[in-house]
């Protein structure tokens, strides 16, 4: 199976290409959000909650405000 990164936001952009890169087109989709200090931590768990609702397979959030 192939894999890849996908940097994901939790928007309908990003969440079409998890949804359709890991059910349409078979990938191991692996989220990745960096939070540059635009989201709450209650936001990330919601975006986690639905990138991996959606299909993927992991999903991190890199803490880079600092």
């Amino acid at each position: 199976m192939k894999k890849l990164v996908l940097a994901y936001s939790g928007g309908l952009d990003t969440s079409y290409c998890a949804l359709h890169l890991s059910k349409e087109k078979g990938y191991e989709v692996h989220a990745v959000t960096v939070n540059t200090g635009g989201f709450t931590e209650e936001e990330i768990s919601d975006i986690e909650q639905k990138a991996l609702k959606l299909g993927a397979k992991t999903y991190k959030a890199i803490d880079a405000v600092d």
